[in-house]
């Protein structure tokens, strides 16, 4: 959720954002998917949603579709798809599917550029 948080921010600023996705990072982009808390967190999943809409923070899947809405663009590894078992039918409708090389080609250029792990 950071980077959809961080993206949806930039697009205030910046004309054009840019987001890859590599390995596990890939289900963010597929279809349905719902993030849940990991290992032992996992139970407070129902508990962190409930908070965050008290809060008023957007959930994940409203946040994804704010990102559509701005123009940010998905970017899935070509290689992690392969090696993931992961296919385009999968994806949401706006990722596309790029090479590390042409997402870098076109990042290189950039005044920002962010990793998030």
């Amino acid at each position: 959720m950071e980077s959809l948080i961080i993206a949806s921010t930039a697009s205030a600023f910046v004309d054009k954002v840019d987001l890859f996705f590599t390995f596990w990072g890939i289900k963010l982009i597929t279809k349905g998917y719902k993030p849940k808390l990991g290992g032992i967190m996992a139970p407070f999943t129902f508990m962190m949603r409930n908070k965050m809409k008290k809060q008023g923070v957007q959930s994940f899947e409203e946040m994804m579709e704010t990102c559509v809405d701005l123009g940010v663009n998905f970017h899935a590894c070509s290689t992690s798809m392969d090696l993931m078992g992961i296919k385009k039918g999968d994806l949401i409708d706006s990722a596309q599917i790029s090479g590390a090389s042409t997402f870098l080609s076109g990042a290189i250029g950039s005044e920002t550029q962010l990793f998030i792990g």
